[in-house]
């Protein structure tokens, strides 16, 4: 037993000694350099080497196996408050098979296939609040075939039809966001057969309820305080930003005016951390809360 330990300290440490660098975290020997200068092995990109803004020097940008400098399997990268950015996985350093995008706070934007710099087989988007939002199937050559679908936030069917060599084929079924048909337009080849389509009003009058609701809903001003730090760039109160506590957590993601939330989300934390609501803001006005994202 003595000597097969022996061995495996042996085999170790001249593993160890060809390398000309590397550094341990947390027990593990990571971003080994070899003697030919070729990074070898598990490594962790972290904010000091990358020096992106909203990244602390220590915290990981991203992490996954290098071959001779090369980027093999799935490579994670994150966020600047830490949650999962991307799932990818690459043969050598290009992305080549599964993947799966997030959103900041940690809902699936996208999972698909990816092969020659091009989207293949099965693929999906979601919206921010987890609802499927496009359902599409692509060829070998990246271009979309056969079923595709949209829907709208709510989870309604909004487009449905076929797609043939990446061009609308038959008929391309248009819905309303309470189901009815809207439309139902005949394509050859991505060209439109304008005898052929025909269009709908709803069996059922839509109303504006988003504006009625809106007008309902509580004006709420919502500031950014001198705890909020943006990602990057440069922050001057106005525009798309999303902004970070000091526990490195969102604390508000969306447009800014005169430094004022008013469309977008606003995070909220226990003393712990723990968060324990997301706001939704449209206009200024408080118009209900988000889901919160799966752990």
């Amino acid at each position: 037993m003595k000597k097969l330990i022996y061995i495996i300290i042996l085999i170790f440490i001249c593993s160890i000694s060809t390398a000309q660098s590397f550094e341990v975290s947390n027990g593990d020997t990571i971003n080994m350099i070899d003697e030919n200068n070729l990074k070898q092995g598990f490594w962790r990109i972290f904010g000091k080497m990358k020096k992106l803004p909203g990244y602390e020097p220590d915290q990981v940008v991203e992490e996954g196996n290098y071959e001779s400098s090369r980027k093999q399997g799935i490579w994670k990268f994150f966020f600047a408050n830490g949650k999962v950015k991307s799932e990818i996985a690459y043969v050598n350093s290009r992305p080549n098979g599964y993947y799966k995008t997030y959103y900041e706070n940690g809902q699936l934007e996208e999972e698909g296939a990816w092969k020659n710099n091009r989207n293949t087989g099965q693929f999906k988007r979601f919206h921010e609040n987890g609802q499927l939002a496009q359902a599409f199937t692509f060829n070998e050559t990246g271009k979309r075939d056969g079923k595709q679908e949209y829907y709208y936030e709510n989870g309604q069917l909004m487009i449905e039809g076929n797609w043939a060599g990446g061009k609308e084929d038959g008929v391309i079924t248009e819905y309303f966001e309470n189901g009815d048909i809207k439309a139902k337009k005949a394509f050859n080849g991505g060209t439109i057969d304008v005898a052929n389509t025909q269009t709908f009003e709803p069996k059922n009058p839509i109303k504006d309820t988003e504006a009625e609701e809106l007008a309902k809903a509580p004006v709420e001003v919502v500031k950014v305080s001198s705890e909020d730090k943006v990602n990057m760039g440069i922050f001057d109160g106005n525009g798309e930003h999303t902004m970070y506590n000091q526990n490195k957590q969102i604390s508000k993601s969306g447009f800014f005016k005169n430094y004022r939330l008013m469309e977008g989300q606003l995070y909220l934390y226990d003393e712990n951390g723990i968060l324990l609501k997301i706001k939704k803001f449209k206009s200024g006005r408080y118009i209900g809360d988000a889901p919160l994202p799966k752990e």
